[in-house]
C-alpha cells in the first residue's frame, strides 16, 4: 500500500517538474525578456540581447551577441554574454558570477553580485554597488564609484594571445571613488592610472602607485 501510494505521489510531481524545466527562455535570433514581476529559469539567446523587468526572479542569463540587462529589484543566480555589455538595475541581486568578454559593466546603486564581475575588453563601473568576488580586466577602465564595496580585490592583466584584441594605447584608469571599499589586493599586471580618494579604503597594492584626490572625482 505505501509503495502504491509513493508511486502515485512520483507520478503526480512529474508534470511538476517538466513545467519547471519548461519555464526556462532559450531561443537563437532574437531578443529574450522577462515581464517585470515575473519568474523564470536560465533565460538565453545565442544573437539578441536579454532583458528582465524589474522585479522579476530568474535563473542564468546568457547570450553570446548581444546585451544583458536586469531592471531593479531583479533577483539572478549568474549574467554573461561574449559580444555585449551587462547592466545590473539597482537593488537588484546576482547570487553568482557576472562575466563578458568584449563589453563594459554597470552595476547601478545598491546592486549586489556574490561572485566576481569580470570583462576583457570593457570597462566596469559600480554605483554604490557592492561585488563579492573580485573585479577584473584588461583593456577597461575601472570606477569603483562613491560607497561602493569589493571583496576579492582588482585585476587588471596584461593583454596577451586571444585577448590581445584591443590596439588602443591608452592606459586603463582605475578610480577608488569617496568611502569606497575594496577588501584584498589591487594587482595590475600591465601599466595603468590609479586614483584613490583620500576617504577610501583600500588592501595592498602591486604593480602601480596610488595618486590620492579630493572631492568627488579626480580633476585630471
Amino acid at each position: 500500500m505505501h509503495r502504491q501510494l509513493l508511486a502515485l505521489a512520483l507520478a503526480l510531481a512529474l508534470p511538476l517538474v517538466a513545467q519547471a524545466a519548461d519555464n526556462d527562455i532559450d531561443k537563437v535570433n532574437g531578443a529574450a525578456r522577462v515581464e517585470a514581476g515575473q519568474h523564470a529559469g536560465n533565460v538565453s539567446t545565442v544573437n539578441g540581447s536579454v532583458h528582465v523587468g524589474d522585479n522579476a526572479v530568474v535563473q542564468k542569463t546568457s547570450t553570446v551577441n548581444g546585451s544583458v540587462e536586469l531592471g531593479e529589484h531583479v533577483q539572478a543566480t549568474a549574467a554573461d554574454t561574449v559580444n555585449g555589455a551587462i547592466t545590473i538595475g539597482a537593488a537588484s541581486r546576482v547570487s553568482g558570477a557576472v562575466t563578458t568578454t568584449n563589453g563594459g559593466i554597470h552595476l547601478g546603486k545598491g546592486a549586489d553580485v556574490a561572485g566576481k564581475a569580470g570583462t576583457v575588453n570593457g570597462g566596469i563601473n559600480l554605483d554604490a554597488a557592492h561585488v563579492g568576488g573580485g573585479i577584473s580586466t584588461v583593456s577597461g577602465d575601472i570606477i569603483v564609484g562613491a560607497n561602493s564595496h569589493v571583496e576579492g580585490g582588482i585585476l587588471v592583466d596584461k593583454p596577451g594571445g586571444w585577448f590581445n584584441f584591443s590596439t588602443n594605447s591608452r592606459l586603463p584608469h582605475v578610480v577608488i571613488g569617496p568611502h569606497a571599499v575594496v577588501q584584498g589586493t589591487l594587482e595590475f599586471r600591465r601599466e595603468v592610472v590609479l586614483q584613490v580618494s583620500d576617504t577610501a579604503q583600500i588592501g595592498p597594492v602591486k604593480g602601480a602607485t596610488p595618486v590620492k584626490f579630493s572631492g568627488d572625482v579626480p580633476t585630471n
